[in-house]
């Protein structure tokens, strides 16, 4: 039996999933990363990305996250997400509108459309559509 960690991933709105993991990869500031049991102590902080897990029975989780901070001490990790959705909460049809809306605010050469804000949107909305498609 593969020894497992506590993991907590918790938004500002609501707590998103606790549960016993052998191993979770997050994508950190400077890449994925990868955290077993008995990790030694890390902060870290992560970007817009997938979050994957897997549990004892080898089932995999994942959810899409748009940033935040990790930390894993003592066999407990604990991701503290500006936002994050299990795959099987996104909501597919929504998300392609985002990315479509995005696309046609970047096409805008109006001085008022802030083009970083809309850039910022449909990398948010790519990553829930690859999060929901499970790619």
């Amino acid at each position: 039996m593969a020894k497992t960690f506590k993991l907590e991933i918790v938004t500002p709105e609501r707590c998103v999933l606790e549960m016993d993991a052998v191993s979770l990869i997050v994508p950190g500031s400077e890449g994925y990363l990868g955290i077993l049991a008995d990790h030694a102590p890390i902060i870290a902080e992560l970007t817009l990305g997938k979050v994957t897990i897997k549990d004892e029975g080898g089932r995999e989780t994942s959810l899409a996250i748009t940033g935040g901070f990790m930390e894993a001490s003592g066999n407990v990790v604990r991701l503290l997400a500006d936002s994050a959705e299990l795959a099987e909460e996104i909501d597919v049809v929504r998300a392609q509108e985002a990315v479509k809306r995005a696309e046609e605010r970047l096409q805008e050469t109006a001085a008022h459309v802030d083009h970083a804000r809309a850039e910022a949107a449909l990398q948010r909305a790519i990553n829930r559509l690859r999060v929901a498609r499970g790619e």
